[in-house]
């Protein structure tokens, strides 16, 4: 068996690595679908299908995953995820047509489902609370770069080779990945063996599933309004009639009783609101770049960058933030940095210095990462270890909604403040994204008072280490055989 050393040396490499191959697939897709369209000879909204299947997998997939990890424990679970995402991503690059697209890519999200939860399930269960900041700071990362290299790397993936390398370019890390999970990933298993609700499966499920796609493809022109008010009146209805059905079962899909745990209910509130100002960003700031600047996709993509280099510099200065100021302080100050932030981008415009923009992007990068790495931490601050599988399983379906919900938000804002705007109009598509970033940014403002709910010395087991004692040991008494 592993020491418990060295899963504490290899666990969050291994977690990052197969979540950066998610985060990156879900947004290296979009730029190549004109070229996946023209290859398989469909028009590329036909297309909008392969963006949206891979969301239905994740709103099947992610609730499912607490379950699946408590009965079959997390070592099998996420080697399976591995393999079925790394097989899907093969029959995704070998699509001969728009429907084994469609499917493959339906595959796909339920194999990158399981990943998040599941992954980040064995980090809580690993490290102690006391070490749980500096390993999840690191998780994070990948969560953070992602989404914005993917749309630079699929940019030039399309323009160098072909489209289908967007897919085999997964097959060497999947192989890689399940080598590690193989070696070193532990097998943590569930206290109690409870039943599938598979009526709540069902209800969320189809409920989020329908929401997402609903948020996504929001301002597309392709629904009527009474369509897409049926729709949403639909989900909401599913949503709560599961909320009415998870108070009445004694195992529900995902208990929705663990949001009285006040840190928990206000990480995951608070970051539902942040997320829909930093949500936009991935979607707006491309249209500033090349729409408002007048800059080509490859210099667009390359201003994206500064953001991801310091998020990955953030690492080092977030343990000790936290440790000094504690979690109220450090989300309810840092949410207004993030807000100032945002509205700094009304700044930018065709005059703009090139070294102003990176300095208010590496400024974006680095309080986004400290927001996020906050947050997913705090979540499992007083979170009892039985409870850790459920509490990774609600806050990775919160997340994938709240990253809906930015992206639609994104959406509202262009569409309203852009309305007939030329978009050769230099000046004019600026100014109008300059009010949808101030908008942004006053919304991110206000999401700051959820964190003011805090005490003082919430988070202080994780952040300072003060609940030591308490913690036994991480890896051998929970792991499975």
């Amino acid at each position: 068996m592993t020491d418990s050393s060295t899963i504490k040396r290899y666990l969050p490499w291994l977690v990052a690595t197969a979540l950066f191959m998610e985060h990156l697939d879900a947004t290296v897709v979009n730029t190549a679908i004109p070229s996946i369209a023209a290859s398989l000879q469909v028009t590329p909204l036909s297309l909008k299908s392969v963006v949206t299947s891979y969301i239905l997998g994740l709103a099947v997939g992610i609730p499912l995953s607490g379950w699946m990890a408590d009965r079959f424990g997390t070592r099998r679970v996420f080697f399976t995820a591995i393999s079925t995402f790394t097989i899907a991503s093969i029959l995704c690059g070998l699509s001969v047509n728009a429907q084994m697209m469609t499917a493959a890519r339906l595959l796909q999200g339920l194999g990158g489902a399981m990943m998040m939860p599941v992954g980040r399930l064995a980090i809580v269960r690993t490290f102690p609370k006391s070490e749980l900041l500096a390993a999840m700071n690191f998780v994070i990362i990948p969560a953070l770069i992602g989404p914005l290299l993917g749309p630079t790397v699929g940019g030039l993936i399309v323009h160098w080779t072909t489209w289908r390398m967007i897919f085999f370019i997964n097959v060497p890390v999947g192989l890689a990945a399940l080598y590690l999970v193989w070696k070193h990933m532990p097998d943590y298993r569930g206290h109690e063996k409870r039943p599938l609700d598979v009526i709540g499966l069902v209800l969320f499920s189809s409920g989020t599933a329908i929401l997402s796609w609903l948020l996504e493809v929001f301002g597309e022109h392709t629904l009527d309004a009474l369509t897409a008010a049926l729709l949403l009146a639909l989900s909401l209805g599913l949503l709560g009639t599961y909320a009415w059905h998870a108070l009445r079962i004694k195992h529900p899909l995902l208990r929705l009783t663990l949001f009285k745990v006040r840190t928990f209910r206000i990480s995951v509130a608070g970051g539902f609101l942040t997320r829909l100002g930093v949500g936009a960003l991935p979607f707006l700031l491309p249209l500033l770049y090349q729409l408002g600047l007048g800059l080509p996709a490859w210099q667009s993509g390359l201003l994206m960058m500064p953001s991801a280099a310091a998020a990955m510099g953030m690492k080092m200065f977030a343990p000790r933030l936290l440790a000094r100021f504690g979690y109220r302080q450090v989300l309810t100050v840092n949410t207004v940095l993030i807000g100032l932030t945002i509205s700094m981008f009304t700044l930018v415009g065709p005059g703009t210095p090139f070294y102003v923009i990176v300095a208010i992007s590496l400024a974006q990068g680095f309080f986004n990462s400290l927001q996020f790495s906050s947050m997913n931490t705090l979540a499992y601050a007083d979170i009892e270890p039985q409870d850790t599988s459920m509490a990774s399983t609600m806050s990775s379906s919160f997340q994938q909604l709240s990253m809906s919900f930015g992206l639609a938000a994104g959406s509202i804002v262009t569409a309203w403040f852009l309305g007939p705007v030329a978009q050769d109009n230099r000046e004019q598509v600026a100014q109008a994204l300059h009010h949808g970033f101030a908008t942004l940014a006053v919304l991110t403002l206000l999401s700051s008072s959820v964190f003011w709910r805090l005490r003082r010395n919430d988070g202080d087991s994780i952040s300072r280490g003060q609940a030591k004692a308490k913690e036994a040991e991480p890896v051998e008494a929970g792991q499975g055989t």
